[in-house]
């Protein structure tokens, strides 16, 4: 019997599970046997996907006696070069264990790039061993303030911010070594510009773009992807540029045959590469987005590259693409035949996230399913008592939902709105809570978390007297210094204006007891409706006292 071997179980490794099943017989391995997807296996087997020589004893055993491993793969985890590792002792389709080690750790990354000439970031690395504070700093110095840290093996933005000045620095290098499980940190120049997300398949020296989305990053210090959105709209030129730049990378790194992925800016200075991966993107592009945006399963085709199926739909349905590289490239040749995947719709994936506190309950959830356009709505399994925090990284988020549409406006409209249903209730008179809406601050985060709407440093330090009287719409209550930020367009991270959260609060909480005026109102400036409704929530608890 044939088998493909998966590396992971989590929920970015459903759709290459599935896919797997409609090949041969999926067998899937990861460190938590009680990982979402385990059950969808035809096979499973705790292994730790570090493991790179129990992952290949573990191969070797599915092809003896009549069964036959055709294939090893991974999509949206760390864990390319141990693929890569087993696959190549076996003579399996596969990136060469060398460029997938080149594709995995960031170190070795940017100095193939720097070598080569390809643009990305100025950089310095240290080991744990070897780190000095004064190096740090003389280097950052060198650069000029601001200045990014981040481990060299780990995704998700984990371990990885901005560092504005000395003291940022040090702590940030200090966070970022807890984070590198080869205990190597990286401090390279903070690119400006628009970030993108690019997927491609690397197949018989042809190299086929599956995806081109616009990355959607905020809340420095850190780096917090609140959603993408596919087909991307910029000028040709610059998409082109940023292909090439791309593919040139690829090519320096040694990937030769399967998927790969870049993060990548467009600065004033053209583009510069952020990083690449030697594997299919997590964050819902590969499964989710890009199939909706084109109608293409590319897991399924990037599967069948691995296991020595030749992919037919990818090579009927690809257009070739002219090479046109940036000025800083122009003197490289192409490194591959270019082609891509053509879109005909669009999709936005979008994030919803939560103020600090403790999980009560999650509202709105089958409210967001009903939004028109709306194909998923993928919330973390969030527990009564469950403590939350504003996201530092990109796997502290609660979850996701993604949209399908015929036009880029509707599939953002959509995916926004049905955000704007779902509300994390926190537990009332919560610690973390009340730090945040008293703007408590650790010494190096620099406001952070951030305030939901701006206006809120201009109306923090004023008194509103009065009360909103119990069971009385919030509306009428409205004090007349702050009735002009009602009228703004401006929303909050759950998509929704001033005007329009205390229009949901009044919808949904219409009985309520008399609460002032000044800690609602300031809650909502600095929480949105999240923040009111704990509020709400932690004087009725108070009252019955």
């Amino acid at each position: 019997m044939e088998k493909i071997l998966i590396l992971g179980a989590g929920l970015m490794q459903k759709k290459a599970i599935l896919s797997a099943k409609k090949i041969a017989k999926a067998v899937v391995i990861d460190k938590n046997p009680f990982a979402p997807c385990v059950s969808l296996s035809d096979e499973f087997y705790p292994v730790d996907l570090k493991d790179k020589e129990g992952i290949l004893a573990l191969a070797k055993k599915l092809s003896e006696g009549d069964d036959k491993l055709i294939g090893i793969f991974t999509a949206g985890t760390d864990f390319s070069s141990s693929v890569s590792y087993a696959a190549e002792k076996l003579n399996l389709p596969c990136h060469s264990y060398i460029s997938s080690l080149n594709a995995s750790d960031k170190k070795r990354m940017r100095k193939i790039f720097q070598e080569k000439y390809i643009p990305s970031a100025k950089f310095i690395s240290f080991s744990k061993d070897n780190y000095s504070f004064s190096s740090a700093q003389n280097f950052a110095l060198s650069l000029g303030f601001p200045v990014v840290v981040k481990p060299s093996d780990n995704m998700g933005s984990r371990g990885c911010r901005i560092a504005e000045n000395s003291l940022e620095l040090e702590k940030a290098v200090e966070e970022s070594f807890k984070f590198s499980s080869s205990k190597t940190v990286i401090i390279e120049e903070f690119l400006d510009g628009k970030e993108f997300s690019i997927d491609a398949l690397v197949y018989e020296d042809s190299f086929t773009v599956t995806g081109f989305a616009s990355r959607h990053i905020f809340y420095p210090p850190y780096f917090i992807e609140m959603g993408h959105t596919l087909a991307s709209l910029i000028s040709e030129e610059d998409r082109l540029n940023l292909i090439a730049t791309f593919a040139l990378a690829v090519k320096s790194l040694g990937l030769s045959c399967g998927a790969a992925k870049a993060d990548i800016k467009l600065t004033s200075n053209g583009p510069r590469i952020g990083e690449i991966a030697a594997r299919l993107s997590g964050g819902y592009m590969s499964g989710w987005t890009f199939p909706y945006s084109s109608g293409f399963d590319l897991t399924e085709q990037a599967l069948k590259i691995a296991c020595s199926i030749k992919p037919e739909k990818l090579l009927s349905r690809r257009k070739q693409i002219p090479y046109l590289p940036p000025e800083s490239c122009k003197n490289f040749s192409s490194p591959f035949n270019l082609f891509e995947i053509p879109q005909d719709s669009f999709s936005a994936e979008r994030a919803w996230i939560s103020i600090p506190g403790t999980v009560k309950d999650v509202l709105g959830l089958s409210e967001a399913e009903k939004v028109s356009g709306i194909m998923d709505v993928i919330p973390l399994k969030l527990k009564h008592g469950e403590k939350v925090s504003f996201p530092r990284n990109n796997v502290s988020k609660c979850g996701n939902v993604i949209s399908k549409a015929e036009t880029l406006d509707s599939a953002v409209s959509s995916a926004e709105k049905a955000v704007s249903k779902i509300i994390v209730r926190l537990k009332e008179n919560d610690e973390e809570t009340e730090k945040f809406l008293n703007s408590v601050f650790l010494e190096d985060e620099k406001n952070f978390p951030p305030d939901a709407y701006s206006f809120y440093p201009e109306i923090k330090n004023d008194f509103f007297p009065g009360t909103i009287l119990k069971n009385l719409p919030v509306k009428a209550f409205i004090p007349e210094k702050l009735k002009k930020y009602f009228s703004s367009s401006e929303k909050s991270w759950n998509y929704l204006t001033l005007s329009q959260s205390i229009s949901v609060f009044d919808e949904k909480f219409p009985k309520h007891p008399d609460i002032p005026c000044d800690c609602f109102f300031k809650a909502l400036f600095r929480g949105g409706l999240q923040a009111i409704i704990y509020v709400l929530d932690s004087i009725s608890e108070n009252n019955k006292g």
